[in-house]
């Protein structure tokens, strides 16, 4: 029999292996050495495997938040610029508006503060209304709660299928003991649809009273 040192580097080398018995034809076998060592090598191949498999994951999970935060950003972006974009269109229809109104009101022919002022220089340059009143005519409106006179009062009416309007005002000049109350009434041109005035005369309000026939087209 052989040693069993030599036995157990015969039986490393995998050639033949002592049994009971006898020899036994058992073919290549790795020592127990090799065993320990391939298994070692193959669990940290999988524990190797398994930690790549971890970050990639985390990688991706990571990428995903970050593409879900951006989309978020973008989002919350789009509707704030959104937002300035509503205002900036409602700031641009008000000024608009103002301006349509400002433009009506001043420069339009059926606008009433076109035809006071109209009829307030017709006033100025009427002889018999400067005797009364003296230089310098000024014309105000109704006075409002804080005394100021700015409001023209008017009304507007139709009559036979024709737009009217009537104004009051008044008038002081350089003799302010003078006062007078300013009539006036505009009707629609059926041709050219543009105001035009019926009359205009002045009522003296302090004694002695008298009416000044300025303009009458009736």
């Amino acid at each position: 029999m052989l040693p069993a040192s030599l036995a157990r580097v015969r039986a490393c080398r995998g050639w033949r292996r002592i049994v009971p018995g006898g020899w036994a034809l058992l073919g290549p076998e790795p020592c127990p050495r090799w065993r320990q060592s391939i298994g070692t090598q193959a669990g940290g191949l999988r524990a190797e495997k398994g930690g790549g498999e971890s970050k990639e994951v985390s990688v991706k999970r990571a990428q995903r938040e970050e593409t879900l935060l951006s989309a978020a950003r973008q989002v919350k972006e789009a509707g704030r610029d959104f937002t300035y974009f509503i205002v900036v269109l409602v700031g641009i229809g008000v000024t608009g508006g103002l301006f349509y109104v400002i433009f009506k009101e001043l420069f339009s022919s059926s606008s009433p503060s076109k035809i006071y002022g109209d009829a307030l220089e017709k006033c100025r340059s009427h002889p018999e209304v400067i005797a009364v009143f003296g230089e310098s005519i000024k014309g105000y409106g109704e006075a409002t709660r804080r005394g100021r006179r700015q409001l023209v009062s008017h009304v507007e009416y139709m009559k036979d299928g024709l737009k009217h309007m009537r104004l009051r005002f008044y008038i002081e000049g350089s003799d302010t003991s003078k006062r007078g109350t300013v009539h006036v009434e505009v009707r629609e041109n059926p041709e050219g649809g543009r105001l035009e005035v019926c009359y205009i005369f002045v009522d003296v309000d302090t004694y002695p009273r008298r009416t000044i026939v300025v303009e009458d087209n009736r």
